[in-house]
């Protein structure tokens, strides 16, 4: 790696977050240490004096993506000084270092410390290290969201035999109640009208914190100023009628769920050590859809696992079509280093695994526009985020479902009453109720 020497008063930083909204809210709080010590965010791909990029290794093509996102910093930014953090760098930190251009590599708790760190000089600086302390993040006015994330919980206890997540991030820890209700407080007070709550396993927050993730959603709702809330992905062995049944107490919990899948076969779910089976997955959407007859709900979905005959893939196909699943997220399954199911001998050939990806993707298409569709004549709260380029300001309705209106006024950061009138390709559009 070259010494540019960059000094540390630099006034410019550019970021760029990969994966999760739980890295989002990491990246928000880092954004914000940079702007309290003098610098000036800009946009990734202008020229910076420092350029943080926090990753993903969910998926090797997280990683591809990375490797690319690296040679892109250091042509836009030559002099700079470029900073590789998180999850990737935490697994393949040798990989990162010959790379040309990266200056720091800091793993998933020391790219916390970035500062610290910018302000030595020596070379090749690589900080990996574990550790089972949690700190808190969340999204902050650096960062130019509209809704913000709220970091309640990270790492993971379970072992999936395709997820490399336990081993870059550790075991679950969580943060307190109180701690939790003051960082939403300080949300609210910046004028952040939404707040999703967010982890690695928040369902498996009790067992990390001692707290019931129940109790913490009744504090968060009883906040005054708070309009709406939501969680990020849950998963389905963690969903019980105590924490509906609080969720539906109170009109600033959205209807809107991300229950990861992963497969429609009960075969692939074992060997995944997955810890539920379809028939308790498809009791999990009937207690959502008793509570929220409306919801939509996304789903993680893994295809092409080592050993996934067209028989399985059948199956998760045809389970995918009787559930009330909206919101498709769809990966091929990625062979990651360490993990048990990395060691199978009977991995499906690429072309197979990205024909039946595309099939699932397509389908996804034509039931988020169903969805849309029964939308249309009904009257939804939206939180607008910015005027696209067509014109038209965007949000979405509490369910999750993108929505367009005409207005000469500045929308940015207004939840208002919308009519829904129309739909095209899974998007609503809508006319304000004044």
């Amino acid at each position: 790696m070259q010494d540019r020497k960059t000094p540390y008063s630099s006034k410019k930083v550019a970021l760029y977050t990969l994966g999760c909204r739980l890295n989002a809210s990491e990246s928000g709080t880092i954004s914000q240490g940079f702007v309290d010590r003098g610098y000036e965010v800009v946009p990734f791909g202008e020229q910076a004096d420092v350029v943080f990029i926090n990753t993903c290794t969910v998926t090797d093509g997280a990683d591809s993506t990375c490797r690319n996102l690296i040679r892109k910093a250091h042509k836009c930014s030559p002099e700079g000084k470029i900073v590789v953090a998180g999850c990737y760098a935490q697994m393949e930190a040798e990989t990162i270092s010959r790379i040309q251009g990266v200056d720091l590599i800091l793993g998933t708790t020391e790219k916390y410390k970035v500062f610290d760190y910018l302000n030595e000089e020596e070379e090749n600086k690589i900080f990996i290290e574990k550790t089972n302390e949690f700190w808190g993040a969340s999204t902050t006015l650096a960062d130019s969201h509209t809704r913000a994330f709220l970091k309640i919980q990270d790492g993971c206890n379970y072992i999936c035999s395709f997820c490399i997540i336990p081993f870059a991030r550790g075991r679950s820890r969580a943060i307190s109640i109180t701690e939790a209700v003051k960082g939403a407080k300080k949300l609210i007070d910046q004028g952040f009208k939404e707040i999703i709550l967010t982890g690695v396993n928040i369902g498996e927050y009790e067992s990390s914190s001692g707290e019931k993730l129940s109790d913490l959603i009744k504090e968060i709702l009883a906040l005054p100023k708070l309009h709406r809330l939501r969680l990020s992905s849950v998963e389905p062995n963690t969903i019980t009628e105590e924490l509906l049944e609080v969720m539906k107490s109170s009109p600033k919990f959205l209807d809107h769920f991300h229950i990861p899948l992963q497969s429609g076969d009960n075969e692939i779910l074992k060997n995944m050590r997955r810890k539920y089976s379809t028939d308790d997955y498809k009791k999990v959407m009937n207690m959502i859809l008793k509570a929220y007859p409306n919801a939509g709900i996304g789903a993680d979905i893994i295809v092409g696992y080592p050993g996934e005959t067209d028989e399985q893939f059948k199956n998760t196909y045809n389970f995918l079509k009787e559930m009330p699943i909206s919101h498709f997220h769809v990966f091929p399954y990625s062979k990651r280093k360490g993990t048990t199911a990395a060691s199978e001998t009977n991995h499906i050939q690429h072309g197979l695994k990205k024909k039946r990806v595309q099939s699932l993707i397509m389908f996804g298409d034509e039931k988020l526009s169903i969805f849309a569709e029964d939308q249309i004549g009904r009257n939804s709260k939206v939180l607008f985020e910015k005027r696209n380029e067509k014109g038209f300001f965007e949000g979405y309705t509490s369910n999750f479902i993108r929505v367009m209106v005409e207005s000469d006024s500045d929308l940015s950061n207004k939840v208002l009453n919308v009519h829904l009138v129309s739909a095209e390709n899974g998007k609503l559009f809508g006319e304000i109720l004044h």
